[in-house]
């Protein structure tokens, strides 16, 4: 892979010459990061920051509708314009969490919403090797979620963001010392042990915390899976009241997560109670196959960063450079061991532990083995009683069509994931005054060098009838490639603040190459991913109305092709290209003492949507597949639609949220499965929000209704999911006057999904979705020394 460094600067296009004038011209970074102390969300809804886009923010109240073993994922979901849903109400399952907005969508099948940590990019959403953020930040050490739709910010740093990003800041340190701790306990054996030691003033101007939180769940469906999560963080930062401020953050998060299962909505029509995974081990492989401890997703990230903000003259600098190392693997129990070695008549060396093979392709399965180790084929003419999973198995599987003394075989599927990260930002800001008006200039640029590795083993289960025990040694490594990837994004952009109007204009490009390299067949593939210049532009304009504001604004957004395209055998490079969206925003903000409130109307057009073809089915799955799926574009998407929200304070301790979202997704170009003026499946097409929230000195409550109308769950648009309404409740206390060693404590009670209604979750794949979680409920005590 050529090795592309900051000189990519260097290149003769508008926009590097553009980054350069601007680098030897004073300009440096974003607006002025607010400093804070203490976690402070005192407003019920963030309506926008008056910017040219659409935007908002979590609140307090979005906070307390979530328990604090909640994914940091799940305080967002009552945004206009936001859905997410995850299998169960803590969020403890990677492969069936699913985000979207405006019709774009993070989940197995596609990433198209960027999600950046205190602004620094999360390394891509994907299953296979990338992180969300509820892998770098405990709920607990979150200060907010800060939601673009649409447009964006032109610095945002990721090159998946079609539909956005979301931003999920870290809290800052107190100036005191204190300690925090926190119990939470659940329905489904869910319990969540945290603390935080604030520093105080650590060293000179310099303060800190450490934090850490064990928690652990069952799944809600057969109460077998066995969740646990370990989180530790740290925060520190110099400087905090000076004009030279260092920040560094650290994290480490290690989960152990056992799936959901997608469902067809036959299926969950027939019985919305269970997924078709089972708790039980029942030593018939086929069966086993779908044993919920034996579909597993295990996680370490290690992530980290430091980073200076200054002033130097009139420029303003913010420059962090950082870190991120992320490996685990994913688990799959097929029903089956795979001939890898011709052995004749001499056995099967795959049941000899030390066997190892590497590479190769399948010579075929087996099933059931004689005492000496030799495959056995099934009785002629015999039919199979087994009628489950997947509409039930062929006469190989049965045991009841082997002679007595068979043993079932079957094996433990690994994939392991591995990836290291390396990058730095630099934003620069100029202002300048120009009689009574202010010009402000903004660049800056982002660079990660990144390697990903994936390889997949199978174990031989050491005894099929009794457990999913396997011996560690795997007896075939099917595959082992590395994935270098290198990505460059610069920008530039200039703001005109007038008394009533600010105007902007700016560019930026991403330079992207990705390169694949089978370890064992020396074969290597690579693709550049370039984006052109996108350009961005908007408008601001402060009517004479007190507290109301006009925004227009217009991004070309860009997502470049993901690695995993490069895994897929079957995918065509020379047909895929990088999925681009031009995004068009305007609306109308108001505020007062009273109310807040904005109404967004937005347009886009998105093309070479880029869509993942999972090798699961409701049918079945094909574990022998070389990788995880393929990739293909499936035409264009026209989205359009309106997003509203409201807040009302009738009283200083009283207030009303609502929210609105009307969204119209079709495909625009047809493709085969995918035709034009077909609605997107699993789109939004009609949402709302309804939160009525109290807060007095000591004590709060608050009930919240979130109304999703019916979708599509195939690209056919053949199979309509119901809508539903879900209800969340919380009520806390503050307990005060308990002594000198206490600074206070606080009891608050959680209830999600408050009557129990059954409905379909996320969907993906273009078959199935997930089962929406039950009711839960949880409390939380915290305690402050």
């Amino acid at each position: 892979m050529k090795t592309r460094t900051l000189s990519a600067l260097s290149r003769p296009n508008l926009l590097a010459l553009a980054i350069a004038a601007t680098f030897t011209t004073h300009a440096f970074a974003e607006e002025t990061t607010t400093k804070t102390t203490d976690k402070e969300i005192e407003e019920v809804v963030a309506v926008g920051k008056s910017v040219s886009y659409a935007n908002n923010a979590t609140s307090e109240e979005m906070f307390k509708q979530q328990s604090s073993m909640t994914s940091a994922l799940a305080v967002i979901d009552n945004l206009p314009g936001v859905l997410v849903n995850e299998g169960d109400t803590f969020g403890s399952d990677d492969w069936s969490t699913t985000v979207s907005i405006r019709g774009f969508q993070l989940s197995l099948d596609e990433q198209q919403v960027g999600i950046t940590i205190d602004g620094i990019a999360n390394g891509n959403s994907n299953y296979g090797g990338g992180a969300k953020a509820n892998r770098y930040i405990d709920t607990e050490n979150l200060e907010t979620v800060e939601v673009s739709q649409g447009t964006a910010d032109i610095g945002s740093r990721s090159n998946e963001a079609l539909g956005g990003t979301l931003n999920f800041t870290t809290i800052n340190p107190g100036t005191e010392k204190a300690i925090i701790t926190s119990l939470s306990l659940g329905n489904f054996d869910a319990q969540k042990y945290y603390m935080r030691i604030e520093t105080g003033e650590l060293f000179k101007d310099t303060y800190g915390w450490v934090s850490y939180s064990n928690s652990t769940n069952s799944d809600w469906i057969t109460g077998t899976a066995e969740n646990k999560r370990d989180h530790f963080a740290a925060k520190f930062v110099n400087g905090m009241d000076s004009n030279f401020e260092v920040t560094a953050y650290l994290s480490y998060d290690d989960v152990h997560e056992d799936n959901y299962q997608r469902v067809s909505l036959a299926d969950f029509k027939k019985n919305p109670e269970s997924d078709g995974l089972l708790g039980e081990w029942t030593g018939i492989p086929y069966v086993d196959q779908v044993y919920r401890q034996g579909w597993s997703t295990l996680r370490e990230n290690l992530f980290g960063y430091v980073e200076v903000n200054t002033m130097i003259g009139e420029v303003e600098l913010k420059a962090n450079a950082y870190f991120h190392n992320n490996e685990g693997r994913g688990d799959w129990v097929p029903p089956y061991l795979v001939d890898v070695t011709n052995d004749g008549t001499n056995g099967n060396s795959e049941l000899i532990s030390g066997n190892t093979v590497h590479g190769g392709s399948s010579l075929g399965k087996i099933f059931f083995v004689d005492a000496d180790g030799k495959a056995l084929a099934p009785n002629a003419g015999c039919q199979s009683a087994i009628t489950f999973p997947y509409g039930g198995a062929g006469a190989e599987y049965d045991p009841a069509c082997y002679e007595n003394g068979a043993i079932p075989v079957g094996s433990y599927r690994h994939t392991h994931y591995e990836k290291d990260r390396y990058g730095i930002n630099a934003d620069l800001t100029w202002e300048k005054k120009i009689g009574e008006d202010t010009n402000v200039v903004r660049a800056g640029f982002w660079y990660e060098d990144y390697e990903r590795s994936e390889h997949r083993d199978w174990h031989k289960i050491l005894d099929s009838k009794s457990s999913y025990e396997f011996d560690h040694t795997p007896y075939w490594v099917q595959y082992d490639r590395t994935y270098p990837v290198e990505t460059m994004m610069a920008y530039l952009e200039d703001s005109y603040e007038m008394e009533s109007l600010t105007l902007r204009a700016g560019v930026k490009q991403y330079f992207v190459d990705l390169e694949s390299k089978d370890h064992y067949s020396n074969a290597s593939k690579s693709v550049n991913s370039d984006s052109d210049l996108l350009f961005s532009a908007g408008a601001v304009w402060f009517t004479p109305v007190e507290g109301l504001e006009v925004f227009a604004g217009y991004a070309e957004n860009f997502a470049a092709i993901k690695d995993q395209v490069l895994e897929a055998d079957s995918s065509a490079l020379s047909n895929v290209e990088p999925e681009t969206a031009e995004n068009k925003d305007f609306g109308v903000r108001f505020n007062n003492a009273a109310v807040s409130a904005s109404v967004t109307v937005y347009s886009i057009d998105f093309e070479n949507r880029l869509t993942f073809i999972a090798p699961g089915s409701q049918t079945g799955n094909d574990y022998l597949v070389g990788t995880n799926g393929s990739y293909v574009n499936t035409g264009g998407i026209k989205s359009s639609g309106v997003e509203a929200a409201v807040t009302y304070y009738p009283t200083n301790e009283f207030s009303i949220y609502a929210s609105y979202t009307s969204n119209d997704s079709e495909y625009s170009t047809g493709t085969i499965g995918y035709a034009a003026g077909n609605t997107v499946f699993g789109s939004v097409e009609k949402m709302g929000v309804l939160s009525l929230d109290w807060q007095s000195e000591q004590y709060s409550a608050g009930v919240s209704t979130k109304w999703l109308g019916d979708r599509w769950m195939d690209p056919q648009n053949t199979i309509r999911i119901d809508g539903y309404a879900v209800s969340d409740l919380y009520i806390g206390v503050d307990l005060k006057d308990l002594g000198a060693a206490f600074d206070g404590a606080s009891i608050r009670f959680t209830v999600n999904n408050l009557f129990d209604k059954s409905y379909m979750g996320g969907v993906a794949g273009g078959w199935g979705g997930w089962i929406g979680a039950p009711r839960t409920a949880a409390i939380n005590f915290q305690a402050r020394f």
